[in-house]
């Protein structure tokens, strides 16, 4: 939808309006780079608007008097009660990587509560608004946050945006309980007076204050004035806790992390804390936007020999390469909605760099043989492509599943076979989804992630998943795919992306260099002590 819009008032106007347009006939004498180039550039600024404010009844009447200019985010920029998409954290394996990738920069550690990700917002009327992640309004679920609001709220703030992770903690002893435990609660009209699992906000970022945005100061500005402004409150409001560090305090780091999983966090969040845009990036991570738009684009060509084909990158409905300069971008300290970037990254107690899992989504399936006839088996499964928005399928999988998670599965994806009325599943195939092989007996809706481990990720000539990325002419699949558990705490636009994918396999190729060049040398050192003893 987005992309379409800003396509649309790239190439009209309405009656009365008098923004600058693009000629068809003036497009069409363009180079695929350069076109891609132009269409990049509107759909980023639709893109980053509805990232801060997510109303279509907001942005349209701008967009009808403007267009798709520079402007367009100032005219529609953040609103208190309308909840801006959250940025969100890159995966790093291991705090070695994490050490490397920020070389040269001051970061804070944040322990990574096991609770929900809330924003508040508050108005100079007293008025509170709570938001999830995903944007669900959740202001009844939590009546005592919003009673608390008054009493966090320092000397001279009116309004603001804040955002931090709820947790259920004992008031007594503080101790943190997990994420399970706030499950529990009532989602909706909870009575005040009859709740038994009492939270904790801890907070860890302010992107709104006294009518003025703040996302674009540095993390440590937008830090200090959450600090300096809010009152604490022991066991009701806090802030994360936090270590201030450069990448030669290792030691410091690694106990800080080991303090956080000792208290049943996930883990740590690294956090850039200043703009130092001439610093260079040791990642190889590509910085992209993070955000899937639905339904996904369907004109994205994923199969081609020649020159180019497969990319896609920057645009939508073509297969030119865009420019690599407007793919990476420094590292900034800045509050991106919407967008992974490195500028946070995540480490994880299950993280392991010997261990890598995806995050796919189940998209169709075959009829089960023998005992499994009446179930879904195999799986087809996919991953994101954040540039055109389509799903790219990585490969089928028909291991670590029960009877019971068969059983579940067949009934949520029903095709109406037995039942006579479908439900979650489609008999033709979406246009979204990027899979020229044999097809399947049904296919889902998309709406589920799935937490997949496998043994190594191979080059297919079926799959198109990451084609473009490591070779122009195949995709990538995964050997030994096995199913390990649903990821109830992740929508479809978390899933794995096949820059990640990708990612995982130059990783994987790289240590197998290093492992061959390794046996290489010590053949060669058995090979002169021979020729020594000669």
């Amino acid at each position: 939808m987005l992309i379409a819009l800003s396509r649309a008032f790239l190439l009209s106007r309405p009656p009365g309006a008098d923004y600058p347009m693009r000629s068809l006939s003036e497009l069409t004498k363009l180079k695929k780079e350069e076109l891609a180039e132009v269409w990049g550039r509107s759909e980023e600024i639709v893109k980053a608007c509805f990232a801060r404010r997510p109303n279509y009844n907001d942005l349209i009447p701008v967009l009808l008097q403007i267009g798709v200019c520079d402007e367009l985010p100032l005219r529609c920029g953040l609103a208190l009660h309308i909840p801006l998409r959250p940025m969100l954290g890159s995966i790093t394996r291991d705090l070695s990587e994490m050490l490397t990738k920020l070389q040269g920069r001051d970061f804070a550690c944040e322990f990574k509560y096991d609770g929900q990700r809330g924003q508040i917002h508050c108005d100079d009327q007293g008025k509170v608004s709570i938001f999830s992640r995903h944007l669900e309004l959740m202001t009844d679920k939590y009546p005592d946050l919003v009673k608390l609001v008054p009493q966090i709220r320092g000397e001279g703030v009116s309004s603001f945006i804040m955002e931090g992770e709820i947790v259920a903690v004992d008031q007594e002893s503080g101790e943190l309980k997990n994420f399970q435990a706030l499950t529990n609660r009532a989602r909706k009209d909870v009575d005040i007076g009859s709740i038994k699992v009492e939270v904790c906000f801890f907070s860890f970022d302010l992107m709104y204050l006294n009518g003025q945005p703040l996302l674009d100061r540095s993390f440590r500005e937008r830090r200090e004035l959450l600090r300096s402004l809010f009152v604490e409150i022991p066991h009701r409001f806090t802030w994360v806790k936090s270590l201030d560090a450069t990448s030669g305090d290792s030691e410091a780091v690694l106990d800080f992390f080991r303090q956080a999983t000792d208290i049943k966090c996930e883990g740590i969040m690294v956090k850039i804390l200043d703009n130092l845009p001439a610093v260079p990036y040791v990642g190889d991570d590509k910085q992209t936007d993070d955000a899937v738009d639905v339904p996904p684009n369907p004109q994205t060509k994923q199969k081609g020999k020649g020159k180019g084909k497969g990319k896609g990158k920057g645009q939508v409905g073509g297969d030119g390469e865009e420019k690599k300069k407007t793919r990476r971008k420094p590292l900034l300290a800045t509050y991106e909605p919407d967008k992974r970037l490195d500028s946070w990254l995540k480490v994880k107690k299950d993280y392991n760099s010997s261990f890598d899992t995806l995050d796919l989504i189940p998209v169709a399936a075959w009829h089960g043989q023998g005992r499994k006839a009446k179930w879904w088996s195999p799986i087809l499964l996919a991953c994101r492509n954040d540039d055109t928005g389509q799903l790219e399928v990585v490969s089928k999988c028909i291991s670590g599943f029960t009877d019971a998670f068969y059983k579940a599965n067949k009934e949520h994806y029903d095709d109406g076979g037995e039942s006579g009325e479908p439900k979650n599943t489609r008999t033709q195939k979406p246009s979204f989804i990027a899979y020229p092989g044999p097809l399947p007996d049904v296919w889902f809706e998309p709406q589920e992630v799935w937490e997949m481990a496998f043994a190594d990720i191979t080059l297919s000539p079926t799959y198109t998943a990451a084609i473009g990325l490591v070779s122009d002419e195949r995709g990538l699949s995964l050997r030994f795919p096995r199913f390990l558990k649903k990821r109830e705490d992740k929508g479809i636009e978390e899933a794995s992306t096949n820059e990640f994918l990708a990612g995982l396999w130059r990783k994987q190729e790289a240590k197998a260099a290093t492992a061959t060049a390794a046996t290489d040398t010590k053949d060669d050192a058995d090979g002169l002590d021979e020729d020594n003893e000669e």
